[in-house]
């Protein structure tokens, strides 16, 4: 039977799964077509804009599972080689529990660091979303 802490770790990888299932959204310089017609108004032409762009062959290119699988080796990796470092001072049962802490550690910090990395789509996808926002009269000021 799992221990608590492993039902969790499990439960927290699930939900980070399902929200890496989300593209990146352009946010909105305010402006007056925006307080003109609201928020909702502004998130339908967003949508109505990528679904545009998608039909013409373009998509966002942006997982941020491929983000958080890649932050988890490098931190797996960088993580046991700094344990293991560490542990050097004790001998190879030092060198042995260094390495198993540093990989734990460094596999949990860059599954999380590489899911919260800022989602940023190609720029040919970016560029006509963008464009078919100024067209509509908004702003496009960042990506998240």
């Amino acid at each position: 039977m799992l221990t608590r802490s492993w039902q969790r770790l499990i439960g927290l990888v699930l939900l980070l799964s399902v929200a890496a299932c989300a593209g990146p959204q352009p946010t909105l310089r305010s402006n007056k077509q925006l307080h003109l017609y609201g928020r909702q108004i502004a998130q339908q032409a967003i949508e109505s804009c990528q679904k545009q762009v998608e039909r013409t062959g373009l998509h966002p290119g942006v997982h941020q599972s491929a983000n958080a699988a890649t932050g988890a080796v490098l931190g797996l990796t960088l993580g046991g080689a700094v344990g293991a470092s560490a542990g050097i001072i004790g001998g190879l049962p030092g060198v042995t529990i260094g390495a198993a802490a540093g990989s734990g550690l460094g596999l949990v910090i860059g599954l999380l660091g590489g899911t919260f990395k800022p989602l940023e789509p190609e720029p040919p996808y970016a560029d006509a979303v963008e464009s078919c926002l100024k067209d509509k009269g908004y702003e496009v000021s960042s990506w998240e």
